[in-house]
C-alpha cells in the first residue's frame, strides 16, 4: 500500500480490480478545508480516461509494473512480435494493446513494454521517431515554409501534416504523442 503522495506521472493504480495509469497529477491545497489529489488517470485495457480525486494522504494500491526494453520485430496479421533484449524471447502482443504505437513503429526499433504479471499492458515509444515520407503530392511554385501544410503518408502507412516544401523520400521527425510534423531530418 502506499499514500497519494507516491502518485506520479505513469504510476499504475489497482482500483475495484482495474489498473489505471496516471496520466497527470495535481497535488491541491485550497484555503479552506484539507488537501487532495486531482488526477486524470487511463483504463489500461480499455483507455477510457477518468479524473479522480484523493484525499491527501489516503492510501492507494499500486500494481507492480516491470517495464522492459523490447525490439519490435514484425507484424503478423493483427498482432505484433517484440524480442525481450535481455533474454531474447520473443513475445507476440495484440493490436488492442499496442493500439497507435503501430503508426510510429518499425522494425528493428527499440520500445519499452509495461508488464504486469507476465502480461503486456502497454507500449512506449520514444518521444519522436524518424520516418521517411512515401507519398506526397508535388509542392507548386511558390510554395514556403510558412506557406501551409499538404497531407503526406510515411513508411508505416500513416499520414501526417506536413510543409508544402517536403517531397518524397524526404526523412522527417514525427512526435509519437501526437503525430505532428517536428522537422527535417538530415
Amino acid at each position: 500500500m502506499a499514500s497519494t503522495n507516491d502518485i506520479k506521472n505513469g504510476t499504475v493504480l489497482s482500483i475495484d480490480g482495474q489498473l489505471w495509469n496516471v496520466i497527470e497529477f495535481q497535488h491541491v491545497k485550497p484555503g479552506k478545508g484539507g488537501a487532495f489529489v486531482r488526477t486524470k488517470i487511463k483504463n489500461v485495457v480499455t483507455g477510457k480516461v477518468v479524473d479522480r480525486t484523493f484525499n491527501a494522504g489516503a492510501k492507494i494500491d499500486t500494481a507492480n509494473v516491470d517495464r522492459r526494453d523490447f525490439q519490435y520485430l514484425y507484424k503478423d496479421g493483427d498482432d505484433f512480435v517484440f524480442m525481450d533484449s535481455t533474454d531474447y524471447d520473443q513475445v507476440t502482443i495484440g493490436s488492442a494493446i499496442v493500439g497507435d504505437a503501430a503508426n510510429f513503429m518499425l522494425e528493428n526499433q527499440a520500445v519499452t513494454v509495461a508488464l504486469n504479471e507476465g502480461n503486456p499492458l502497454y507500449i512506449e515509444l520514444p518521444a519522436s521517431v524518424v520516418l521517411e515520407i512515401t507519398y506526397t503530392e508535388p509542392g507548386l511554385q511558390g510554395d514556403r515554409s510558412t506557406g501551409g501544410t499538404k497531407p503526406a503518408t510515411v513508411e508505416t502507412g500513416y499520414q501526417i501534416q506536413v510543409p508544402l516544401f517536403l517531397e518524397n523520400g524526404t526523412k522527417v521527425k514525427v512526435d509519437t504523442r501526437t503525430g505532428d510534423y517536428l522537422g527535417r531530418v538530415n
